[in-house]
């Protein structure tokens, strides 16, 4: 009987198991392509994985318009499966899933990445997912100072009272050591030649080819880690975009597995970590959320 695991996945877990899962060997470039089909009120996701004992599937929406209704832009669920015989194990919040997979990789980034003393952040977005990198973020640096920096002030407002946070604005990224861009917009959300050296910036809005939240100006002066080539060369308009401007070549970017791995990165410029969502990440959360529900049951 298919279990229904209400609990929402572990960021300290998440994080572990991510870093395991590619210490011990999981190639994300395996992952099957995401589908993604076209609707008249958005997309429809389809994130099929396979990785050790289990395999899982993510079936999502976006629905863009749906904000305006009171009504989430990202819904889902996770199907996860054993992965001997596919037989179905448990099914888990997709939303929750992903809203914590995606921080847990761009923390596990960040571990890899940043200066250990870093402290100083500065979150764009106002909605779960600004909120879920704070949280991770918080859980592999010492962040004492956050700077939001929102579309609506009300908002912006609330975020920052229920965060511990500053309201701030594009011009607070020249002081941060931390940069998490966690929105829709399809235009770059600063300029990148304010990001000083050795800061780390991860982006997470998109994975479309023709949107980006960063520019060319930051791209061409960072070293570039993404979750795997071929997908930030089909997803990410972030790398898409500064490729096709000249300022990044596709042999320049850095295979997240490599630096898990212990990769040695340069040691002037910034740091970039580009993120799309993939499905191997999900399936190693559920699986890991599945196993603490298992262990706590016996």
């Amino acid at each position: 009987m298919i279990e229904v695991l209400a609990a929402r996945p572990s960021t300290t877990a998440a994080i572990a198991a991510l870093r395991a899962a590619l210490a011990d060997g999981l190639d994300p470039a395996a992952d099957p392509a995401r589908a993604v089909v076209p609707v008249p009120s958005g997309q429809f996701l389809l994130m099929p994985a396979f990785w050790g004992a289990f395999a899982g599937v993510k079936v999502a929406t976006v629905a863009p318009g749906n904000p305006a209704r009171d009504l989430p832009r990202i819904q889902g669920e996770y199907l996860l499966l054993d992965g001997a015989t596919l037989t179905p194990l448990a099914l888990l919040d997709g939303v929750a899933v992903t809203s914590v997979r995606t921080a847990a990789v761009s923390a596990l980034a960040v571990d890899c990445l940043a200066a250990p003393d870093a402290s100083r952040l500065v979150v764009f977005g106002t909605g779960p997912q600004a909120a879920s990198h704070v949280e991770a973020l918080r859980e592999v640096r010492p962040v004492r100072d956050v700077v939001v920096v929102g579309r609506s002030a009300s908002r912006t407002e609330a975020f920052a009272s229920a965060w511990g946070a500053r309201v701030g604005t594009a011009a607070d990224v020249a002081s941060a050591d931390l940069v998490a861009c966690c929105t829709t917009s399809p235009t770059p959300l600063f300029d990148g030649a304010l990001v000083q050296d050795g800061a780390t910036v991860v982006a997470v809005g998109s994975h479309e080819p023709h949107v980006r939240e960063v520019d060319s100006a930051l791209v061409g002066r960072a070293t570039v880690v993404v979750e795997a080539v071929d997908t930030a060369l089909r997803e990410a308009g972030d790398v898409v975009l500064a490729v096709s401007e000249g300022a990044l070549t596709p042999d320049a970017l850095v295979p997240l597995s490599d630096v898990v791995r212990g990769a040695v990165l340069p040691a002037s410029g910034p740091r970039l970590f580009k993120s799309v969502g993939m499905a191997w990440e999900d399936l190693v959360v559920a699986a890991t959320t599945y196993e603490a529900a298992r262990g706590e049951a016996r």
